[in-house]
């Protein structure tokens, strides 16, 4: 499945992080960054987080929402927020069903060893629900600041 650059936002529903249930149509009408990583508690992943979340006040003045997406569970996602403060939800995707709709599950390889597993990815959508900007295999050093940039130039 491709998902390019004017691609609509998906119609998905998830659960997330504070028992809530968000449904991405509701953020139409505002930019949307819509970021996928690996795993809670994980360095990068907490690195990446923690980027966002210190840029969150500047992403709120540009009209901007922030959701972090990943496979863990609803309860893994409140500890990871509770414990680093995280100000936007997080979305659980067990079945991986918003993974797959944004083409996110990639084969790696770690210590010789093939697995899937989701690709650190950014999605930027505009506030009429079209995306803007992807990034694909995101190094997390810089990411953060970059995503700002471009909701900034929107």
């Amino acid at each position: 499945m491709s998902f390019d650059l004017g691609s609509p936002l998906p119609d998905l529903t998830l659960a997330a992080s504070g028992g809530r249930e968000i449904a991405l149509k509701s953020f139409k009408g505002a930019p949307l960054v819509v970021y996928f990583y690996p795993k809670d508690n994980t360095p990068g992943c907490t690195q990446e987080g923690q980027d966002f979340r210190d840029l969150y006040a500047e992403f709120q003045a540009a009209g901007c929402e922030i959701v972090g997406v990943s496979r863990d569970s609803v309860k893994s996602h409140d500890n990871f927020v509770a414990k680093f403060d995280f100000p936007f939800p997080l979305l659980s995707d067990p079945d991986e069903a918003m993974c797959l709709a944004f083409d996110v599950i990639k084969e790696k390889t770690l210590y010789g060893r093939k697995y899937v597993g989701v690709d650190r990815s950014t999605f930027l959508f505009d506030s009429k629900g079209k995306l803007r900007e992807a990034w694909r295999g995101v190094k997390v050093k810089g990411h953060a600041q970059a995503v700002l940039d471009a909701v900034k130039a929107l």
